[in-house]
């Protein structure tokens, strides 16, 4: 029931008459094509290759024959990827922030504490050389329920103490001082990596893409859901490898709070990010085997801030990315043949 539940609820969303006036109406404005033919074909495109109408948008599907969209991951066959390869029964590894901090303690970089049952004593041993930390929920995504706390917003130790342990959070951290080649493009946040790992039917580990996540507009956190922007990533060069985009499907090829131009800029430590997630993509395999991280960097190391079981598919297909119209299915066909 849980499969058939989730593709009821995809098709109940899907066939919402305001969702897809509004959708068409969306990529008629940037296409500039007859509405009622979109129409028609967004809803072929649904049927064959299992696109959302945002997959239809962001990809630029209006643009592309069918030998094209064939080669696109898509919403449906995403999520197909996920159930093949993530046993759901154990993901809490993942996504429970406690769990993860068990699980993938000598990956973190970092002084992270569980909260529960943490004492009084203990916490202000934590906080004693730290003017600041960072506060989580044990579950969220997309930044939600993050709070940096600053020793000096609170009265008295007791008062942040009771903060801390108030329910809302799950763990503390000390303050990631990023790489200053990180810090030069945007220094209000830790800007992540986005790395995501595949264990092949070969048992090794691939990575299928890479791209760096920067925040913007004053936000301390980087995600895309919070106004962040996101490159690719060329591994072989460590360097930024074409424009970035945003959730709103604005290109910058510049940062728009810094000013740091985008493409061919090098970043530190791309490589030993990825050979450290792949080494913790292993501590999962073979029931976990897809796996967005974020990995950040300093000039001392790399860690990694958390993982994902459900990664994204969409980074690196976008059309600033795929000049040549071709998207990431032929890579996971290849290394995940049984998935399919």
């Amino acid at each position: 029931m849980g499969k058939l539940g989730y593709y009821f609820r995809v098709a109940k969303g899907a066939l919402s008459p305001k969702k897809l006036t509004r959708m068409v109406r969306r990529v008629h404005e940037r296409s500039g094509k007859n509405s009622f033919l979109l129409f028609w074909d967004m809803l072929w495109c649904g049927a064959r290759y299992g696109a959302g109408w945002n997959d239809y948008l962001i990809f630029g599907w209006y643009d592309m024959n069918a030998a094209q969209r064939a080669t696109y991951v898509t919403r449906m066959k995403n999520k197909k990827l996920i159930t093949a390869l993530n046993d759901q029964t154990v993901t809490d590894v993942i996504d429970n922030k406690g769990e993860f901090r068990k699980k993938f303690g000598k990956y973190l970089g970092r002084a992270v504490v569980d909260v529960k049952d943490l004492s009084f004593e203990d916490f202000c041993a934590f906080v004693a050389d730290k003017d600041a930390i960072i506060a989580k929920p044990y579950i969220g995504e997309s930044g939600k329920g993050i709070e940096k706390l600053k020793k000096a917003d609170f009265e008295t130790l007791e008062a942040f103490y009771a903060h801390v342990t108030s329910g809302r959070f799950g763990l503390i951290e000390e303050l990631i001082v990023q790489h200053p080649d990180l810090a030069r493009m945007y220094p209000y946040a830790v800007n992540a990596y986005r790395i995501v790992t595949v264990v092949g039917d070969d048992g090794e580990v691939y990575c299928a893409y890479a791209t760096a996540k920067f925040g913007a507009g004053g936000n301390f956190v980087d995600n895309m859901e919070n106004g962040g922007v996101c490159c690719p990533i060329d591994r072989e060069t460590g360097k930024i490898a074409g424009i970035a985009h945003t959730s709103a499907l604005k290109n910058y090829d510049r940062h728009p709070d810094t000013g740091v131009e985008f493409i061919g800029y090098q970043l530190p430590r791309v490589n030993e990010a990825v050979e450290l997630c792949r080494a913790a993509a292993r501590e999962v395999a073979p029931r976990i085997r897809f796996v967005g991280w974020d990995a950040f960097v300093t000039e001392n190391g790399v860690g990694i801030i958390e993982g994902n079981d459900y990664p994204g598919y969409d980074f690196w297909q976008l059309p600033e990315h795929t000049p040549d119209k071709i998207g990431l299915l032929p890579f996971f066909k290849k290394i995940v043949p049984s998935a399919f």
